[in-house]
């Protein structure tokens, strides 16, 4: 389903000059009509006007919350520059606001909170305008409107989810209160979970009207128990994993790279994605707005920007001994070309390696998807200041360049694509669900889960190769032969295995923040990294920062009519 939706626009209409005062009693314009669209069609419109708000991006960029990446649904900013997965990259003078949230030093003024509070709670508000509308519309039928009203709900868990993770104390606006300025008092799990609860006990089996964009009570299911772990429910979030993981629907991709190519579009392994789409018409609108920088700059695609570079400490964690992964990864770096032009001679890592390594990072030497080999600097904007490494896993492949609407197109070049980004994918649903085993001491069923994820890793005809055909690297990984009888350390197994297939995909903040270990993690990163990236010197990770400042702008449209905020602002900022 894409985000082109047709509303019926009420334009600002212009005063007349008249010499009554009549004209001051007027209806008010542009707002929403429930008269008007109480119907089967302003309903789904509507309804498609809060899905279109997934992907973080609202069309505009004078609507609240500025320029896309300040808000992309990805968690590129939120999930990897925020953790250790990745530097913002590019340059020191390009969206310096990005650099203070990478060394920690942002406050409620940086445009990067207000762009993502303000697209959420957009969608929320849209989310409550298709139940309250539908509830009236006569011409629904009472099973399609249910329907309807799940979908709607799910949504609105949904946003409220991402505002949660975020900020931890947002406030839970929900369709009855004509009010908004509702107080941030404390976490909304509880209510989060009751719409995606009530999500999964209202949808089908299948899309509505066999829309694949649409969430389906699988999709739910994933979601609910997802909310559970984040709150460690974990018998409740595993019955629900498990739900999903025997219910036949989904399973993984033989090639772990098909699930960030066009081909992996809605295919088995995906439980919940934002559609996109280019050359619909739309101006690029539907097409990743939100990680349009993350192209290479200099290179081949977009040609722009650069942002969005993976971390040493990534690479380094992709090393294995006897295929596993290494428990002192960070000992010793993998080799790079940090320093070296594309002229200087340079020697890839002969050290065995994970083979998602190279569909995760392109780096020097390593074939980069079908573009050629990596050169190094000449495709990096400022090795200097966002290292040797570029993003890959939202990149597309030069034989799709200009094959109709399977393509790319964009304001600055071509750096919008039709991938579709997954919020949930299955092994995603493997891995938390194997979390789970852990935690209620099922070690060996926790441990048959990272195996089949791993077992997919090791399909060797997925692995990069060279122009010969070779494997382009020295690659080696295997499975967990031994049974897990230490749940301290299955526990860390299963975390590892996250990062590694789950890697630059907007997850791991916060995994290190409900694992409670994001404070540690982080400044040991920091110690190594800031000897690396001058910019981090001196960076540290404070208790406060384990959520982000509530947007000073929120704070100030939030007061009442005696002028005092209902919003308040996280400790600490």
């Amino acid at each position: 389903m894409k985000k082109i939706i047709s509303l019926a626009v009420l334009a600002l209409g212009l005063v007349i000059v008249s010499c009554s005062d009549d004209f001051l009693d007027k209806d008010p314009q542009g707002t929403l009509n429930p008269a008007t669209l109480a119907n089967a069609d302003g309903v789904e419109a509507l309804l498609i006007s809060a899905y279109s708000l997934l992907d973080g991006w609202e069309g505009g960029w004078s609507t609240g919350g500025g320029a896309p990446w300040n808000a992309a649904a990805s968690n590129w900013t939120y999930g990897d520059v925020y953790s250790d997965d990745a530097y913002k990259g590019t340059e020191a003078g390009d969206q310096p606001a990005l650099e203070l949230v990478e060394n920690y030093t942002l406050d409620a003024s940086n445009p990067y909170m207000i762009g993502r509070w303000a697209r959420l709670y957009d969608g929320i508000a849209r989310a409550n305008d298709v139940i309250n509308v539908a509830e009236i519309a006569e011409d629904i039928d009472a099973g399609t409107k249910a329907i309807i009203i799940g979908e709607a709900r799910f949504l609105r868990g949904h946003y409220h989810f991402e505002a949660q993770r975020l900020w931890d104390n947002v406030p839970y606006v929900s369709e009855a209160d004509s009010d908004v300025r509702v107080a941030n008092t404390g976490p909304i799990w509880s209510q989060i979970e009751a719409d995606i609860a009530a999500a999964a006990g209202a949808l089908s089996a299948d899309p509505r009207n066999g829309q694949v964009g649409r969430v389906n009570k699988m999709s739910a299911t994933a979601y609910l128990g997802k909310v559970q772990l984040y709150q460690q429910n974990y018998a409740a979030a595993l019955g629900n994993f498990n739900t999903v993981i025997n219910s036949g629907k989904y399973g993984l991709n033989d090639d772990y790279h098909t699930n960030f190519r066009l081909e992996g579009n809605n295919g088995i392994e995906a439980v919940f994605q934002i559609q996109a789409s280019v050359n619909d018409g739309a101006g690029a609108g539907n097409g990743n707005q939100g990680d349009q920088l993350n192209h290479l700059q200099g290179g081949p695609g977009g040609g722009c920007c650069g942002f969005h570079q993976p971390s040493q400490n990534l690479v380094n964690q992709y090393k294995t001994d006897g295929g596993l992964p290494v428990a002192n990864f960070n000992a010793v770096d993998v080799a790079n070309d940090d320093g070296l032009t594309s002229g200087d001679a340079f020697t890839p890592h002969a050290g065995t390696l994970d083979p998602r390594l190279d569909r995760t990072v392109g780096r020097r030497g390593i074939p980069y998807l079908d573009w050629g080999v990596h050169p190094g600097a000449q495709w990096v904007r400022n090795q200097a200041y966002g290292g040797p490494y570029s993003p890959i896993k939202k990149m597309y492949y030069a034989s799709e360049q200009g094959t109709g609407s399977d393509t790319q197109a964009g304001w600055h070049g071509a750096g919008n694509t039709a991938i579709n980004h997954s919020i949930i994918r299955f092994a995603d649903v493997m891995l938390m669900a194997a979390e789970c085993e852990v935690e209620v001491g099922s070690l060996e069923t926790a441990r048959s889960h990272v195996n089949a994820i791993r077992t997919r890793a090791a399909n060797e005809a997925s692995w990069v190769k060279n122009d010969a055909g070779a494997n382009a690297a020295n690659y080696e990984i295997g499975t967990y032969d031994d049974a897990w009888t230490n749940q301290s350390a299955a526990r860390e197994a299963v975390r590892t295995e996250r990062r590694l297939e789950l890697a630059m995909e907007g997850h791991r903040f916060f995994d290190l923040k409900r694992w409670g270990v994001a404070q540690s993690v982080l400044n040991d990163y920091l110690a190594v990294e800031s000897t690396k990236r001058s910019y981090l010197i001196g960076a540290t990770f404070q208790a406060k920062n384990i959520r982000f400042p509530i947007p000073q702008e929120a704070i100030d449209e939030s007061s009442n009519d005696d002028g005092a905020a209902t919003l308040t602002q996280n400790e600490g900022f």
